[in-house]
């Protein structure tokens, strides 16, 4: 396809010489019959001039030409290859300005395809690690009791019944999690009060955290203006967020939920504050992606990545700081209204 692009521009540069040519010989010759007799020989100077102008009219638009249609074909030939499945294509950003914008935006784009393959490859990869576990378990009591090996009685039955609640919720989160990315989510948002938020997570939580031996704060600052927001979806991020909280905080330590105001002002700060090991540097920045988790943790690690999918369906931004041994933070705003 490259060289039959450039064997194209190569034809359309013959042509243009060809009629700078012509028109050259029929203004000689034009002139040389308004003017008549011997007079026409004084003209001649004039056209030997314009043919050495259009000569080097015709090398400058050559040049410009081959400099954007150079580039062009690589762009094209990389094109093909991705085309192709080789998302390791990429141009080299050379010739005019609206060029190495082509290429620069073309080689932006085969790394956003080659990152969505990898990111798409490895989600198979920790779907099918999430659910061989349960399904083991299933495959190999059920095996136990059609072989005799194990009664069919309600201590055999309810590790199966657990079991497939935990598929069907991984696959309730990836479906969540798709479908808000996709943004497709729908959400019905109404007024809600960020206070009536916090006190229905913390009412939630109360009893894991009075059973873990944790104090669970909340704080609420005063005159906050109502969200229009999805209740149930906001109370999904904070549910995610205080469960991973409550989950990591050791005996003693204590959790903080609070609402007040962000530092933009037309939106309002949910954070939740946990005293807990921290997040180790490595992971920190990987948070919020699909199936990171700790090594200690009993989720999918997809609660994080949920949180971030709904903030985000609101307009929102959550973010995250952690110390080692200082505990973690947890941050997310939501706008009081969308433009």
């Amino acid at each position: 396809m490259r060289r039959y692009f450039l064997r194209r521009v190569a034809l359309v540069v013959a042509l243009f010489l060809g009629v700078m040519f012509a028109a050259n010989a029929l203004a000689v010759a034009l002139l040389a019959g308004r003017f008549g007799g011997g007079e026409h020989r004084r003209l001649r100077p004039f056209g030997w001039v314009l043919g050495i102008v259009l000569v080097f009219a015709f090398v400058a638009v050559v040049r410009a030409i081959r400099r954007m249609a150079s580039p062009v074909g690589d762009v094209m030939e990389a094109a093909d290859r991705v085309a192709s499945g080789d998302y390791e294509a990429r141009v080299q950003e050379r010739g005019p300005r609206e060029t190495r914008r082509l290429a620069g935006s073309f080689n932006a784009m085969a790394e956003r395809l080659k990152a969505n393959e990898v990111q798409r490859r490895n989600l198979l990869a920790d779907v099918a690690h999430e659910l061989r576990t349960p399904l083991s378990v299933i495959q190999g009591n059920a095996e136990g009791m059609l072989d005799g090996l194990y009664p069919m009685d309600r201590a055999h039955l309810e590790p199966l019944l657990e079991e497939t609640k935990v598929m069907a919720r991984l696959l309730d989160d990836l479906q969540t999690l798709s479908t808000a990315e996709a943004g497709a989510l729908r959400l019905h948002p109404e007024p809600v009060d960020p206070a009536q938020l916090v006190d229905d997570a913390v009412a939630a939580f109360r009893t894991a955290a009075d059973a873990a031996g944790l104090a669970l704060e909340q704080r609420v600052a005063p005159g906050l203006p109502a969200l229009e927001v999805d209740a149930v979806r906001v109370g999904q991020v904070l549910a995610n967020l205080l469960s991973n909280a409550v989950r990591h905080t050791p005996s003693g330590g204590s959790v903080v939920v609070s609402a007040g105001p962000a530092p933009a002002a037309t939106a309002v700060e949910f954070s939740v504050a946990d005293t807990g090991p921290g997040i180790a540097p490595e992971v920190l920045p990987h948070v919020f992606d699909r199936f990171v988790r700790a090594a200690d943790s009993g989720g999918a690690g997809l609660g994080l990545a949920i949180a971030r999918s709904l903030v985000e369906a609101h307009h929102g931004t959550i973010s995250v700081e952690s110390k080692a041994g200082r505990g973690t933070t947890m941050r997310f705003e939501l706008p009081t209204r969308h433009d």
